[in-house]
């Protein structure tokens, strides 16, 4: 819009005054597919708004929703034939009444001034609640127990404190949404009720975990010191109930932020997804217009959505031959659009041989790792919907290729060590042994440029939650006072590290892997892997911990999970709020006495993400799951942006690089949008914005917690940024 055409509608602004007259005076491009208009309140032109359409025409339930401009106009372009129902939601403002609405259509829409601040914020993020928690003070630690202040003596700092605040209480599901902060009985007991509540075996959403589900919030209060956590929880719901609101409204979408497209799609009928995949991460043009594929970990089902049709099915992974089931966790896609998965297990099962035995293989002679937990890796081919299981020697979680010639994919989930299966050897010889390796966790804290390749000869962990933390405080003495201060420590030998390895990802052209070892959750830290040319024997580890303040406490603590750049620059997100960039190449220690986790905080930049502290931290009250580096630009940010889930704040942050701006994209509707992980694909390159998109879903586990309540399914959820908010 030009300067005078600017001025002309000012002009009519004031002539005619606020709503339909004003509306009328701006033009609005629309085409076949669009509905657009202008949306007003009382005040006039409502900028950086959401509006809304939504239709149950199709196969499944159809969401699309998009921002307004800086003078209230919008588009919601590419619709499907259906009709829909436009409505809008925004910061300062309440819900406005649903319209229909046809294809090819204007519809200007009336937005209403919220009435008071407690109305407006009825719509704001978990996390702006969630900050209203009033914690123990950092004066209060370490904890004295039950006699003395209540906190547990675990808890030895405030971080240790938020460390499960944020890691063992809010992985399934916000707290700070409605369903969270607003209870018929606010009191200690009403609290400690709540959480004895289980949902029966049969359920469609939790299965035969409910009991499950309960007794891990039983636990994490017991981690408090039972009294004190409960007590936090009630006083926080008591003064919501009281009317305490939070202090400051959420920013409303700004800049580039107005030019998002948010698609959703209804699925898995009422089951849980935690993760989904589109593509190769390689390359994200394989299986260009394909199905999108998720991963239903409680009731053990592969889910799907055909987002050309909106068409959604579902099929049951197979069970062991004990007939318990394999459960799925998470997918990954390779260069033949097959889907690889990565099975957690939850009971006992027989490990294969050469787990063990060092005559079946090198690795088993180099370290064993039995576990009698029966593990697995799936194998789905969609040509052939068939799913074929691997029998592996390591725990796995998450899962990402290598370019190497044998295509090998690495996994975390272990304890111990970092696995992998060199697919092309398994597509051709179907020998799980001969296909599959691993390396244990070993520092080369000797100095010598390798590891001692006898296990006996190793310094063993010092304890398998603390592991490095304690050595890594020695960082900045010399190797005689950190063994005197660690007895168990040799300066001449190199030093096994456990601790349990989250998520990862492979450095781009490079057979290097990275892995957020998040416990312990204070500080936790990064793990990278260079198997070097001859695993196991060539294996090196260096372990990276958060830099250690002058006050004992860390810049940032929970790690999550970790993606890298085109640079080989490591991202990681962190539970504490958090987003670290980890650029090893700034580093002055690789190796040596004292490189056990505190040797390299020149390497390290942290980043607080957007939205408030908890009251009296220093600590976001976000928590992020598993991040993702857009490498190759696919939804417009730029390349190597890094992207982490804001699970609390129903938004996924895109920090740009080479500054602090952050990208809040938020998804207003319904609220309760909850993001494990995230994956891209170009389904047409022709296409511009169009033909990529963004993947992830609704990753709840209880999905009545999602606005709507009982009832409200899952959602798959794609996001494309178009270059400016009328592109159609």
């Amino acid at each position: 819009m030009t300067a005078l055409h600017r001025l002309m509608v000012a002009t009519c602004f004031w002539a005619v005054g606020v709503g339909g007259a004003f509306a009328a005076v701006l033009d609005v491009p629309i085409v076949a597919d669009d509905i657009a208009g202008v949306v007003t309140s009382a005040k006039g032109p409502e900028a950086g708004v959401w509006v809304i359409a939504e239709t149950t025409d199709l196969p499944t339930r159809f969401v699309k929703i998009v921002v307004t401009d800086d003078e209230g106009r919008y588009v919601v372009p590419d619709l499907p034939k259906a009709k829909y129902k436009l409505w809008v939601r925004g910061y300062g403002l309440v819900d406005s009444m649903p319209v229909e609405a046809a294809l090819g259509t204007r519809v200007d829409l009336p937005a209403t001034i919220a009435p008071d601040a407690k109305a407006a914020a009825e719509i704001y993020p978990a996390n702006y609640w969630y900050a209203l928690l009033h914690p123990p003070a950092a004066s209060e630690f370490p904890g004295t127990g039950h006699d003395g202040n209540g906190i547990s003596p675990k808890m030895k700092t405030q971080q240790d404190w938020l460390s499960v605040m944020k890691e063992d209480c809010t992985p399934c599901h916000q707290i700070g949404d409605k369903s969270t902060r607003e209870l018929a009985n606010n009191s200690v007991e009403g609290w400690a009720q709540r959480l004895l509540l289980a949902r029966e075996p049969g359920d469609p959403t939790l299965g035969t975990r409910g009991k499950e589900f309960s007794a891990n919030m039983q636990n994490a209060m017991a981690k408090f010191g039972r009294d004190r956590g409960l007590n936090m929880f009630a006083d926080w719901s008591q003064r919501i109930a009281k009317g305490e609101i939070p202090p400051d409204p959420p920013p409303r979408p700004s800049g580039v932020e107005r030019n998002l497209v948010i698609s959703e799609w209804d699925w898995a009928n009422s089951h849980f997804v935690h993760d989904v995949t589109v593509s190769d991460k390689r390359n994200p043009n394989v299986d260009a217009g394909g199905l999108v594929y998720g991963e239903d970990n409680i009731s053990h089902n592969m889910v799907f959505l055909d987002p050309k049709t909106a068409k959604i099915s579902e099929s049951h992974v197979a069970d062991d031959d004990k007939g318990v089931p394999f459960a799925v966790h998470t997918p990954t896609e390779d260069a033949k659009g097959r889907v690889w998965i990565a099975i957690t297990e939850f009971g006992e099962g027989e490990d294969p041989a050469f787990c063990a035995d060092g005559s079946l293989s090198k690795f088993a002679a180099y370290y064993p790792n039995p576990r009698k937990l029966g593990r697995h890796v799936a194998l789905y081919d969609p040509k052939t919907k068939q799913t074929t299981m691997i029998p592996v020697c390591f725990g796995n979680l998450h899962l990402k290729f290598t370019s190497d010639k044998d295509d090998t994919l690495y996994f975390s989930g272990d304890a111990n060590v970092m696995g992998w299966i060199k697919t092309k050897v398994w597509d051709e010889t179907h020998d799980a042994a001969k296909s599959q390796g691993w390396c244990p966790m070993v520092l080369d804290t000797n100095g010598d440029g390798k590891i001692t390749p006898d296990r006996n000869q190793w310094n063993p962990p010092i304890n398998p939650l603390v592991v490095t933390g304690e050595q890594g405080q020695q960082a900045k003495e010399d190797a005689k006072s950190a063994a005197a201060a660690n007895p168990d420590f040799d300066p001449k030998k190199d030093t096994r590290v456990s601790g349990f390895l989250y998520g990862m990802s492979v450095q781009p052209n490079s057979n290097i892997s990275w892995y957020a070892k998040f416990t312990p959750y204070v500080p936790s830290g990064l793990i990278r892997l260079d198997p070097g040319s001859n695993p196991p024997e060539t294996c090196k580890t260096e372990y990276y911990e958060p830099p250690r303040l002058p006050d004992g406490t860390y810049a940032a603590y929970n790690a999550r999970a970790v993606d890298v750049d085109s640079h080989g620059v490591a991202w990681v997100d962190f539970g504490s709020g958090d987003l670290g960039k980890f650029d090893r190449s700034k580093c002055k220690v690789l190796n040596g006495p004292t490189a056990t986790g505190q040797h390299c905080p020149e390497g390290w930049t942290i980043y607080r993400s957007p939205g408030p502290n908890i009251t009296g931290t220093k600590s976001g009250a976000d928590w992020h799951y598993l991040m993702y580096v857009d490498q190759f630009d696919v939804l417009g940010l730029g390349r190597d942006v890094p992207i982490t889930p804001g699970t609390m704040s129903d938004s996924l942050l895109a920090l740009m690089p080479g500054s602090e701006k952050w990208v809040v994209m938020r998804v207003p509707y319904p609220m309760g949008f909850y993001s494990r992980g995230m994956d891209e694909r170009i389904d047409d390159p022709k296409a511009g914005w169009k033909g990529r998109g963004l993947w992830t879903d609704y990753a709840e586990v209880p999905l009545w917690h999602i606005e709507g309540g009982e009832g409200t399914l899952g959602k798959a959820v794609k996001f494309q940024l178009r270059p400016d908010p009328l592109a159609h």
